[in-house]
Protein backbone atom coordinates (compact mmCIF):
# COMPACT_ATOMS: atom_id res chain seq x y z
CA UNK A 1 0.00 0.00 0.00
CA UNK A 2 2.83 2.46 0.81
CA UNK A 3 4.37 1.79 -2.62
CA UNK A 4 0.79 2.43 -4.03
CA UNK A 5 0.76 5.40 -2.37
CA UNK A 6 4.05 7.02 -3.75
CA UNK A 7 3.32 6.43 -6.94
CA UNK A 8 0.60 8.16 -6.26
CA UNK A 9 2.86 11.12 -5.37
CA UNK A 10 4.84 11.01 -8.61
CA UNK A 11 1.99 10.22 -11.36
CA UNK A 12 -0.05 13.08 -10.05
CA UNK A 13 3.41 15.55 -10.20
CA UNK A 14 3.65 14.30 -13.36
CA UNK A 15 0.08 14.94 -14.21
CA UNK A 16 0.25 18.46 -12.40
CA UNK A 17 3.19 19.32 -14.65
CA UNK A 18 1.90 18.44 -18.04
CA UNK A 19 -1.07 20.59 -17.41
CA UNK A 20 1.20 23.75 -16.78
CA UNK A 21 3.58 22.87 -20.02
CA UNK A 22 0.16 22.40 -22.16
CA UNK A 23 -0.79 26.04 -20.73
CA UNK A 24 2.59 27.38 -21.76
CA UNK A 25 2.74 26.11 -24.67
CA UNK A 26 -0.63 26.53 -26.18
CA UNK A 27 -0.51 30.48 -24.70
CA UNK A 28 3.21 30.65 -26.64
CA UNK A 29 2.04 29.33 -29.84
CA UNK A 30 -1.45 31.33 -30.00
CA UNK A 31 0.16 34.76 -28.38
CA UNK A 32 3.55 34.91 -29.09
CA UNK A 33 6.19 35.64 -26.18
CA UNK A 34 7.05 32.38 -25.13
CA UNK A 35 8.53 34.04 -21.95
CA UNK A 36 6.08 36.19 -21.11
CA UNK A 37 3.46 33.36 -21.41
CA UNK A 38 5.56 30.61 -20.05
CA UNK A 39 6.49 32.93 -16.85
CA UNK A 40 3.08 34.34 -16.21
CA UNK A 41 1.52 30.43 -16.70
CA UNK A 42 4.02 28.87 -14.18
CA UNK A 43 4.01 32.20 -12.00
CA UNK A 44 -0.06 31.85 -11.56
CA UNK A 45 0.00 28.03 -11.24
CA UNK A 46 2.78 28.26 -8.14
CA UNK A 47 0.35 31.01 -7.18
CA UNK A 48 -2.12 28.87 -7.14
CA UNK A 49 -1.01 25.55 -5.45
CA UNK A 50 -0.15 27.78 -2.35
CA UNK A 51 -3.57 28.82 -2.01
CA UNK A 52 -4.46 25.14 -2.85
CA UNK A 53 -2.08 23.94 -0.11
CA UNK A 54 -3.14 26.82 2.37
CA UNK A 55 -6.79 25.31 1.84
CA UNK A 56 -5.88 21.62 2.54
CA UNK A 57 -6.04 22.93 6.59
CA UNK A 58 -9.96 23.43 6.15
CA UNK A 59 -9.99 20.18 5.20
CA UNK A 60 -11.24 17.70 7.95
CA UNK A 61 -12.97 14.51 8.08
CA UNK A 62 -13.18 11.83 4.94
CA UNK A 63 -9.51 12.88 3.81
CA UNK A 64 -9.56 10.28 1.17
CA UNK A 65 -12.85 10.33 -0.04
CA UNK A 66 -11.88 14.21 -0.32
CA UNK A 67 -8.88 13.19 -2.16
CA UNK A 68 -10.40 11.03 -4.48
CA UNK A 69 -12.63 13.74 -5.09
CA UNK A 70 -10.05 16.12 -6.20
CA UNK A 71 -8.31 13.79 -8.56
CA UNK A 72 -11.24 13.53 -10.30
CA UNK A 73 -11.88 17.07 -10.79
CA UNK A 74 -8.26 17.81 -11.79
CA UNK A 75 -8.18 15.07 -14.26
CA UNK A 76 -11.70 16.29 -15.71
CA UNK A 77 -10.14 19.83 -15.72
CA UNK A 78 -6.58 19.63 -16.69
CA UNK A 79 -7.75 16.31 -19.11
CA UNK A 80 -9.77 19.04 -21.27
CA UNK A 81 -7.80 22.11 -20.65
CA UNK A 82 -6.66 22.82 -23.72
CA UNK A 83 -9.59 21.72 -25.59
CA UNK A 84 -11.34 24.81 -24.01
CA UNK A 85 -8.58 27.24 -24.70
CA UNK A 86 -8.51 26.03 -28.59
CA UNK A 87 -12.12 26.78 -28.68
CA UNK A 88 -12.20 30.14 -26.40
CA UNK A 89 -9.56 31.26 -28.66
CA UNK A 90 -11.15 30.33 -32.07
CA UNK A 91 -14.86 31.25 -31.01
CA UNK A 92 -14.24 34.36 -28.19
CA UNK A 93 -12.28 37.02 -27.06
CA UNK A 94 -11.84 35.61 -23.70
CA UNK A 95 -8.79 33.22 -24.42
CA UNK A 96 -6.97 35.28 -21.97
CA UNK A 97 -9.33 34.98 -18.81
CA UNK A 98 -9.61 31.72 -19.51
CA UNK A 99 -5.86 30.78 -19.89
CA UNK A 100 -5.39 31.75 -16.27
CA UNK A 101 -9.10 30.53 -14.58
CA UNK A 102 -8.08 27.39 -15.41
CA UNK A 103 -4.36 27.78 -14.40
CA UNK A 104 -5.72 28.61 -11.11
CA UNK A 105 -8.58 25.97 -11.17
CA UNK A 106 -5.71 23.40 -11.81
CA UNK A 107 -3.21 24.99 -9.51
CA UNK A 108 -5.49 25.14 -6.84
CA UNK A 109 -6.87 21.45 -6.91
CA UNK A 110 -2.85 20.27 -7.61
CA UNK A 111 -1.84 22.38 -4.32
CA UNK A 112 -4.56 19.89 -2.34
CA UNK A 113 -3.14 17.29 -3.61
CA UNK A 114 -0.04 16.87 -2.11
CA UNK A 115 -0.63 18.00 1.96
CA UNK A 116 -3.71 15.84 1.75
CA UNK A 117 -1.40 12.96 0.38
CA UNK A 118 1.12 13.95 3.36
CA UNK A 119 -1.82 13.47 5.80
CA UNK A 120 -3.06 9.82 4.66
CA UNK A 121 0.82 8.80 4.82
CA UNK A 122 1.49 10.08 8.64
CA UNK A 123 0.29 6.79 9.83
CA UNK A 124 2.78 4.88 7.96
CA UNK A 125 5.66 6.93 8.10
CA UNK A 126 7.30 8.87 10.71
CA UNK A 127 6.74 12.92 9.90
CA UNK A 128 10.66 13.67 8.57
CA UNK A 129 10.25 10.50 6.07
CA UNK A 130 6.57 11.47 4.89
CA UNK A 131 7.98 15.12 3.90
CA UNK A 132 11.45 13.26 2.03
CA UNK A 133 9.52 10.35 0.47
CA UNK A 134 6.78 12.82 -0.61
CA UNK A 135 8.86 15.31 -2.02
CA UNK A 136 11.24 12.90 -3.90
CA UNK A 137 8.59 11.20 -5.63
CA UNK A 138 6.78 14.32 -6.31
CA UNK A 139 10.26 15.83 -7.92
CA UNK A 140 10.96 12.30 -9.95
CA UNK A 141 7.45 12.72 -11.39
CA UNK A 142 8.09 16.38 -12.48
CA UNK A 143 11.51 15.12 -14.22
CA UNK A 144 9.46 12.69 -16.17
CA UNK A 145 6.74 14.85 -16.99
CA UNK A 146 9.31 17.50 -18.02
CA UNK A 147 11.45 14.67 -20.93
CA UNK A 148 7.95 13.42 -21.68
CA UNK A 149 6.50 16.65 -23.01
CA UNK A 150 8.69 17.84 -26.01
CA UNK A 151 10.19 14.22 -26.58
CA UNK A 152 6.85 12.30 -27.34
CA UNK A 153 3.91 13.96 -25.69
CA UNK A 154 4.12 16.90 -28.10
CA UNK A 155 5.46 15.10 -31.42
CA UNK A 156 3.35 11.80 -30.90
CA UNK A 157 -0.36 12.93 -29.01
CA UNK A 158 -0.37 16.82 -29.87
CA UNK A 159 -1.67 19.74 -27.39
CA UNK A 160 -5.25 18.18 -27.53
CA UNK A 161 -4.30 14.57 -26.65
CA UNK A 162 -1.84 14.69 -24.12
CA UNK A 163 -3.40 16.57 -21.30
CA UNK A 164 -6.71 14.30 -21.76
CA UNK A 165 -4.07 11.15 -21.25
CA UNK A 166 -2.87 12.83 -18.34
CA UNK A 167 -6.28 13.39 -16.81
CA UNK A 168 -6.78 9.68 -17.62
CA UNK A 169 -4.01 8.96 -15.22
CA UNK A 170 -5.37 11.27 -12.38
CA UNK A 171 -8.74 9.41 -12.73
CA UNK A 172 -7.19 6.05 -12.67
CA UNK A 173 -5.29 7.43 -9.16
CA UNK A 174 -8.54 8.14 -8.04
CA UNK A 175 -10.27 4.55 -8.73
CA UNK A 176 -7.05 2.81 -7.61
CA UNK A 177 -7.20 4.94 -3.96
CA UNK A 178 -10.95 3.77 -4.13
CA UNK A 179 -9.33 0.21 -3.62
CA UNK A 180 -5.87 0.41 -1.52
CA UNK A 181 -7.64 3.14 0.66
CA UNK A 182 -11.22 1.34 1.03
CA UNK A 183 -11.17 0.70 4.48
CA UNK A 184 -10.86 5.08 4.94
CA UNK A 185 -14.17 5.37 2.43
CA UNK A 186 -17.47 5.37 2.84
CA UNK A 187 -19.17 5.54 -0.24
CA UNK A 188 -16.83 3.63 -2.59
CA UNK A 189 -19.58 2.57 -5.23
CA UNK A 190 -20.48 6.09 -5.77
CA UNK A 191 -16.61 7.23 -5.93
CA UNK A 192 -16.04 4.12 -8.44
CA UNK A 193 -18.97 5.10 -10.70
CA UNK A 194 -17.76 9.14 -11.35
CA UNK A 195 -14.15 7.26 -11.69
CA UNK A 196 -15.49 5.67 -14.47
CA UNK A 197 -18.07 8.01 -15.99
CA UNK A 198 -15.20 10.68 -16.10
CA UNK A 199 -12.54 8.20 -17.68
CA UNK A 200 -15.41 7.14 -20.37
CA UNK A 201 -15.67 11.31 -20.93
CA UNK A 202 -11.79 11.35 -21.45
CA UNK A 203 -11.82 8.51 -23.38
CA UNK A 204 -14.63 9.70 -25.88
CA UNK A 205 -12.29 12.86 -25.61
CA UNK A 206 -9.10 10.68 -26.86
CA UNK A 207 -11.22 9.26 -29.97
CA UNK A 208 -12.69 13.10 -31.06
CA UNK A 209 -9.99 15.12 -30.29
CA UNK A 210 -9.53 15.70 -34.31
CA UNK A 211 -13.03 16.76 -34.16
CA UNK A 212 -12.27 19.52 -31.74
CA UNK A 213 -9.06 20.98 -33.56
CA UNK A 214 -10.70 20.80 -36.60
CA UNK A 215 -14.28 22.67 -34.93
CA UNK A 216 -11.31 25.19 -33.72
CA UNK A 217 -9.41 25.67 -36.65
CA UNK A 218 -12.28 25.56 -38.84
CA UNK A 219 -13.68 28.96 -36.98
CA UNK A 220 -9.88 30.29 -38.00
CA UNK A 221 -8.78 29.88 -41.22
CA UNK A 222 -11.25 31.13 -44.00
CA UNK A 223 -10.46 28.01 -46.12
CA UNK A 224 -10.72 24.54 -45.96
CA UNK A 225 -8.25 22.89 -44.29
CA UNK A 226 -5.74 20.06 -45.64
CA UNK A 227 -3.03 19.58 -43.69
CA UNK A 228 -2.38 20.07 -40.04
CA UNK A 229 0.26 19.01 -38.30
CA UNK A 230 1.52 19.64 -34.58
CA UNK A 231 5.36 19.97 -34.07
CA UNK A 232 7.83 19.75 -31.19
CA UNK A 233 8.18 23.38 -32.55
CA UNK A 234 5.38 24.86 -33.89
CA UNK A 235 1.79 24.19 -35.24
CA UNK A 236 1.53 23.57 -38.74
CA UNK A 237 -1.77 24.48 -41.31
CA UNK A 238 -2.16 24.22 -44.81
CA UNK A 239 -5.78 25.36 -46.04
CA UNK A 240 -6.53 25.45 -49.82
CA UNK A 241 -9.69 27.65 -51.45
CA UNK A 242 -9.45 27.02 -55.43
CA UNK A 243 -5.50 27.81 -56.28
CA UNK A 244 -4.56 29.34 -53.09
CA UNK A 245 -2.43 27.59 -50.85
CA UNK A 246 -1.75 29.32 -47.66
CA UNK A 247 0.27 27.61 -44.93
CA UNK A 248 -0.13 29.09 -41.08
CA UNK A 249 2.72 28.32 -38.47
CA UNK A 250 1.11 28.64 -35.39
CA UNK A 251 -1.90 30.83 -36.45
CA UNK A 252 0.31 33.11 -38.71
CA UNK A 253 0.00 33.22 -42.75
CA UNK A 254 3.50 32.54 -44.13
CA UNK A 255 2.79 32.43 -47.74
CA UNK A 256 -0.64 32.42 -50.27
CA UNK A 257 0.52 30.14 -52.92
CA UNK A 258 -1.15 33.45 -55.67
CA UNK A 259 0.92 35.97 -54.42
CA UNK A 260 4.18 34.11 -52.53
CA UNK A 261 6.29 34.77 -55.96
CA UNK A 262 6.07 38.25 -54.86
CA UNK A 263 7.91 38.11 -51.87
CA UNK A 264 10.36 35.41 -52.95
CA UNK A 265 11.55 37.05 -55.69
CA UNK A 266 12.25 40.41 -53.63
CA UNK A 267 14.18 38.40 -50.89
CA UNK A 268 16.86 36.53 -53.10
CA UNK A 269 17.30 38.37 -56.46
CA UNK A 270 18.38 41.95 -55.80
CA UNK A 271 21.25 40.52 -53.88
CA UNK A 272 22.02 36.86 -55.47
CA UNK A 273 21.83 38.65 -58.75
CA UNK A 274 24.35 41.36 -58.02
CA UNK A 275 26.91 38.33 -57.29
CA UNK A 276 27.72 36.90 -60.95
CA UNK A 277 30.89 34.66 -58.85
CA UNK A 278 27.92 33.41 -56.03
CA UNK A 279 28.80 29.85 -55.97
CA UNK A 280 27.77 28.46 -52.84
CA UNK A 281 24.25 29.45 -51.06
CA UNK A 282 23.49 29.19 -47.17
CA UNK A 283 19.36 29.47 -46.60
CA UNK A 284 18.42 29.89 -42.75
CA UNK A 285 15.13 29.03 -42.62
CA UNK A 286 12.82 28.63 -45.69
CA UNK A 287 11.81 25.10 -44.85
CA UNK A 288 9.28 25.61 -47.28
CA UNK A 289 11.36 25.70 -49.93
CA UNK A 290 10.43 28.59 -51.99
CA UNK A 291 12.96 30.96 -51.18
CA UNK A 292 15.36 28.23 -52.35
CA UNK A 293 13.39 27.32 -55.16
CA UNK A 294 14.51 30.92 -57.04
CA UNK A 295 18.07 30.31 -55.53
CA UNK A 296 18.36 27.15 -57.92
CA UNK A 297 17.28 29.70 -60.97
CA UNK A 298 20.71 30.92 -60.63
CA UNK A 299 22.71 28.87 -63.22
CA UNK A 300 25.58 29.47 -61.75
CA UNK A 301 24.59 28.34 -58.16
CA UNK A 302 26.57 24.81 -57.40
CA UNK A 303 25.47 24.30 -53.50
CA UNK A 304 23.18 25.52 -51.46
CA UNK A 305 23.06 24.44 -47.67
CA UNK A 306 19.12 24.95 -45.98
CA UNK A 307 19.31 25.38 -42.39
CA UNK A 308 15.84 24.31 -40.96
CA UNK A 309 14.54 23.69 -36.81
CA UNK A 310 11.84 21.20 -37.81
CA UNK A 311 12.19 18.14 -40.13
CA UNK A 312 8.29 18.05 -40.52
CA UNK A 313 8.85 21.62 -42.50
CA UNK A 314 11.67 20.15 -45.18
CA UNK A 315 10.00 16.62 -45.29
CA UNK A 316 6.16 17.78 -45.94
CA UNK A 317 7.36 20.24 -48.51
CA UNK A 318 9.43 17.89 -49.62
CA UNK A 319 6.96 14.68 -49.96
CA UNK A 320 3.62 16.65 -50.39
CA UNK A 321 2.57 16.67 -54.09
CA UNK A 322 1.36 20.24 -54.34
CA UNK A 323 3.79 21.64 -52.08
CA UNK A 324 6.78 20.27 -54.65
CA UNK A 325 5.14 21.62 -57.36
CA UNK A 326 4.74 25.13 -55.40
CA UNK A 327 8.69 24.56 -54.82
CA UNK A 328 9.64 23.23 -58.11
CA UNK A 329 10.64 19.80 -56.26
CA UNK A 330 13.69 22.18 -55.34
CA UNK A 331 14.69 20.49 -51.50
CA UNK A 332 15.36 17.11 -54.01
CA UNK A 333 17.66 18.74 -55.78
CA UNK A 334 21.11 17.23 -55.90
CA UNK A 335 22.94 20.46 -55.21
CA UNK A 336 21.11 21.09 -51.96
CA UNK A 337 22.04 20.05 -48.40
CA UNK A 338 19.24 19.73 -45.86
CA UNK A 339 20.11 20.33 -42.11
CA UNK A 340 17.70 20.29 -39.82
CA UNK A 341 19.05 22.17 -36.74
CA UNK A 342 19.03 25.57 -34.79
CA UNK A 343 20.19 28.31 -37.00
CA UNK A 344 21.90 29.48 -34.07
CA UNK A 345 23.69 26.87 -33.02
CA UNK A 346 24.56 25.82 -36.40
CA UNK A 347 26.54 29.25 -37.03
CA UNK A 348 28.28 28.85 -33.93
CA UNK A 349 30.50 25.40 -34.90
CA UNK A 350 32.96 25.96 -37.73
CA UNK A 351 32.14 25.36 -41.47
CA UNK A 352 32.27 26.24 -44.79
CA UNK A 353 32.35 29.42 -45.99
CA UNK A 354 29.38 31.06 -48.22
CA UNK A 355 29.14 33.54 -51.14
CA UNK A 356 25.25 34.73 -50.49
CA UNK A 357 23.15 33.70 -47.37
CA UNK A 358 19.28 33.89 -47.40
CA UNK A 359 17.80 34.77 -44.03
CA UNK A 360 14.45 33.69 -44.00
CA UNK A 361 13.15 33.09 -40.60
CA UNK A 362 9.43 34.12 -38.93
CA UNK A 363 8.87 37.59 -37.99
CA UNK A 364 10.70 38.18 -34.31
CA UNK A 365 7.52 37.23 -32.07
CA UNK A 366 8.80 35.01 -29.14
CA UNK A 367 12.16 35.42 -28.00
CA UNK A 368 13.61 31.87 -29.48
CA UNK A 369 13.08 33.56 -32.78
CA UNK A 370 14.11 37.02 -31.24
CA UNK A 371 17.45 35.69 -30.81
CA UNK A 372 17.88 35.12 -34.54
CA UNK A 373 17.69 38.85 -35.25
CA UNK A 374 20.26 39.70 -32.39
CA UNK A 375 23.60 41.52 -33.13
CA UNK A 376 25.34 38.23 -32.25
CA UNK A 377 23.91 36.28 -35.03
CA UNK A 378 24.79 38.49 -37.20
CA UNK A 379 28.32 38.12 -36.88
CA UNK A 380 28.04 34.77 -36.43
CA UNK A 381 27.06 34.88 -40.03
CA UNK A 382 29.54 37.16 -40.66
CA UNK A 383 31.64 35.02 -40.01
CA UNK A 384 30.45 32.12 -42.09
CA UNK A 385 30.63 34.25 -45.24
CA UNK A 386 33.43 34.97 -47.65
CA UNK A 387 34.88 38.52 -48.05
CA UNK A 388 33.01 39.61 -51.22
CA UNK A 389 29.25 38.13 -49.70
CA UNK A 390 25.75 39.74 -49.24
CA UNK A 391 22.84 38.43 -47.50
CA UNK A 392 19.49 39.34 -47.34
CA UNK A 393 17.32 39.46 -44.39
CA UNK A 394 13.16 38.98 -44.04
CA UNK A 395 12.79 41.96 -42.12
CA UNK A 396 8.53 42.06 -41.64
CA UNK A 397 6.69 45.55 -42.46
CA UNK A 398 7.83 48.90 -42.28
CA UNK A 399 4.69 50.03 -42.94
CA UNK A 400 2.83 48.04 -39.58
CA UNK A 401 5.71 47.12 -37.67
CA UNK A 402 7.99 50.37 -38.36
CA UNK A 403 9.87 50.47 -35.41
CA UNK A 404 10.71 46.81 -35.72
CA UNK A 405 11.69 46.92 -39.19
CA UNK A 406 14.04 49.59 -38.34
CA UNK A 407 15.45 47.91 -35.13
CA UNK A 408 16.35 45.18 -37.68
CA UNK A 409 18.23 47.19 -40.21
CA UNK A 410 20.27 49.21 -37.06
CA UNK A 411 20.84 45.87 -35.43
CA UNK A 412 22.58 44.57 -38.67
CA UNK A 413 24.42 47.80 -38.99
CA UNK A 414 25.53 47.59 -35.23
CA UNK A 415 27.15 44.35 -36.27
CA UNK A 416 29.04 46.05 -38.72
CA UNK A 417 27.44 45.43 -41.98
CA UNK A 418 26.59 47.83 -44.60
CA UNK A 419 23.02 47.92 -45.25
CA UNK A 420 20.25 48.50 -48.26
CA UNK A 421 17.14 48.70 -46.76
CA UNK A 422 13.96 47.71 -48.90
CA UNK A 423 10.65 47.04 -49.52
CA UNK A 424 7.84 45.53 -51.62
CA UNK A 425 3.70 45.35 -51.90
CA UNK A 426 2.75 41.66 -50.87
CA UNK A 427 -0.76 41.51 -51.61
CA UNK A 428 -1.47 38.87 -48.35
CA UNK A 429 1.27 40.69 -46.46
CA UNK A 430 1.04 44.69 -47.11
CA UNK A 431 4.14 46.22 -47.84
CA UNK A 432 6.90 43.88 -46.82
CA UNK A 433 10.50 44.86 -45.83
CA UNK A 434 14.27 43.48 -46.36
CA UNK A 435 17.61 44.44 -45.59
CA UNK A 436 20.33 43.85 -47.90
CA UNK A 437 23.87 43.11 -46.13
CA UNK A 438 27.50 42.81 -46.48
CA UNK A 439 30.69 44.12 -45.36
CA UNK A 440 30.79 46.69 -48.42
CA UNK A 441 27.39 48.04 -49.57
CA UNK A 442 25.56 45.77 -51.64
CA UNK A 443 25.21 47.25 -55.08
CA UNK A 444 21.84 46.62 -57.71
CA UNK A 445 22.43 43.60 -59.92
CA UNK A 446 22.65 44.68 -63.84
CA UNK A 447 20.67 41.28 -64.49
CA UNK A 448 17.78 39.28 -63.71
CA UNK A 449 16.39 35.56 -64.18
CA UNK A 450 14.30 35.79 -67.54
CA UNK A 451 11.36 34.31 -66.51
CA UNK A 452 10.82 36.11 -63.06
CA UNK A 453 7.27 37.07 -62.83
CA UNK A 454 7.43 40.27 -60.93
CA UNK A 455 11.11 41.54 -60.25
CA UNK A 456 12.67 43.96 -62.75
CA UNK A 457 15.86 45.78 -63.43
CA UNK A 458 13.40 49.37 -64.38
CA UNK A 459 11.10 48.57 -61.22
CA UNK A 460 14.15 47.57 -58.27
CA UNK A 461 15.29 50.92 -57.87
CA UNK A 462 11.76 51.93 -56.20
CA UNK A 463 11.60 49.04 -53.53
CA UNK A 464 15.06 50.98 -52.42
CA UNK A 465 13.25 54.28 -51.71
CA UNK A 466 10.86 54.68 -48.12
CA UNK A 467 7.80 57.31 -48.49
CA UNK A 468 7.38 59.63 -45.18
CA UNK A 469 5.14 57.00 -43.85
CA UNK A 470 7.68 54.34 -43.82
CA UNK A 471 10.84 56.15 -43.21
CA UNK A 472 13.44 55.44 -40.67
CA UNK A 473 12.73 56.09 -36.76
CA UNK A 474 14.91 56.03 -33.76
CA UNK A 475 15.03 52.50 -32.30
CA UNK A 476 16.63 50.24 -30.01
CA UNK A 477 19.29 47.95 -30.95
CA UNK A 478 18.20 44.37 -30.64
CA UNK A 479 21.11 42.62 -28.45
CA UNK A 480 20.64 38.89 -27.14
CA UNK A 481 20.39 39.97 -23.63
CA UNK A 482 17.83 42.60 -24.10
CA UNK A 483 15.65 41.35 -27.24
CA UNK A 484 14.16 45.44 -27.81
CA UNK A 485 12.30 43.71 -30.83
CA UNK A 486 10.80 41.41 -29.38
CA UNK A 487 8.97 44.37 -27.37
CA UNK A 488 8.90 46.57 -30.20
CA UNK A 489 7.03 43.81 -32.37
CA UNK A 490 4.35 43.03 -29.77
CA UNK A 491 3.07 46.30 -29.35
CA UNK A 492 3.30 47.08 -33.06
CA UNK A 493 1.62 44.32 -34.28
CA UNK A 494 -1.07 43.81 -31.64
CA UNK A 495 -2.14 47.76 -32.12
CA UNK A 496 -2.65 46.64 -35.74
CA UNK A 497 -4.52 43.45 -35.09
CA UNK A 498 -6.50 45.14 -32.13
Amino acid sequence: MTAALLTTVLLIAACGLIYELVAGALASYLLGDSVTQFSTVIGTYLFAMGIGSWLSRFVGRGLAGRFVLIEIMVGLVGGFSSSLLFLAFAYTDSFRLLLYVLVLIIGILVGLEIPLLMRLLRDRFEFKDVVANVLTFDYLGALGASLLFPIVLVPYLGLVRAPMLFGAINIAVALWTTVILRQSLGARRSLRALCVAALILLGVGLWRANDILDLAEGNLYADEIVLARTTPYQRIVLTAWKDDLRLFLNSNLQFSSRDEYRYHEALVHPGLAALPTARRVLILGGGDGLALREVLRQPRVERVVLVDLDPEMTRLFSTHPDLRRLNRDALRDARVQVVNADAFSWLDAPGDLFDFAVVDFPDPSTFSLGKLYTTTFYRMLLQRLSPEATFAVQATSPLFARQSYWCIVATIEQAGLAVAPYHVYVPSFGEWGFVLAGRARPQLPSTLPADLRFLTLATMPEMFEFPHDMARVPVEVNRLHTQALVRYYEREWSAVTR
